[in-house]
């Protein structure tokens, strides 16, 4: 069993910034990409950024400049520093990764972290 859990959510003002943090956990040969979605209300869910294991990134165009992603692939984690934030980056949160496993590979999600930027 693989588990995803997410930390780092919260209330910011406008402008502020937050760090989102994933580690993924359990019986894992490997991960190839991990990534960050997240889903406002009413909204479908969407790609913030995504990392391979070789470290190439992509970001939606949204928040290109803004937020970074990075990842430790001894440590099963990737993190989502996200910097001058819009109340339109509220949202819920997701971290998600392709992992191989012993059944093979599996899309994985975490449970998702709430973000909230106040204008």
């Amino acid at each position: 069993q693989v588990h995803l859990v997410e930390s780092g959510g919260g209330l910011v003002q406008a402008g502020g910034f937050l760090r989102l943090s994933c580690a993924a956990s359990g019986r894992i040969f490997s991960i190839n990409v991990m990534g960050w979605y997240r889903q406002a209300p009413g909204k479908q869910r969407e790609l913030v950024a995504g990392i391979t294991s070789g470290g190439s990134t992509n970001y939606a165009d949204s928040v290109k400049g803004r937020f970074t992603i990075s990842r430790d692939n001894a440590k099963n984690t990737v993190s989502l520093q996200m910097n001058s934030l819009k109340p339109e980056d509220t949202a819920v949160y997701y971290c998600n990764g392709k992992i191989a496993t012993m059944m093979g590979i599996t899309n994985y999600w975490g449970q998702g972290t709430q973000v909230t930027v106040s204008s």
